[in-house]
């Protein structure tokens, strides 16, 4: 199943190998369109995923801040999602194809 992330007219990832936790997409890092994303301090945390790390999402000079979010060092039982993106904020998730 094709994913795509997209947000301000511009397609942020592509994937047919997300995983899905909790209801949303995570997108392999190397899906990602890495010229949209910029490190943002923002850090939260989950009890059972760890310590999860945010992007800001920039499309044509709009700002997302913190749109899009990672898990750097999960702990074991989220290592699937070890480094890969999810959305929100507005950032549409779709099937496609």
């Amino acid at each position: 199943m094709q994913m795509q992330a997209t947000w301000n007219g511009a397609i942020l990832a592509e994937s047919d190998q997300t995983v899905v936790v909790e209801g949303n997409h995570y997108f392999p890092p190397q899906a990602i369109r890495r010229e949209y994303f910029r490190e943002n301090p923002k850090h939260t945390t989950c009890p059972w995923k760890g310590v999860a790390s945010y992007y800001d999402v920039v499309v044509e000079e709009k700002v997302n801040a913190g749109g899009a979010w990672y898990y750097p060092e999960p702990k074991p039982a989220a290592k699937q999602i070890e480094n890969y993106i999810a959305f929100w904020q507005g950032i549409k998730v779709e099937r496609v194809g």
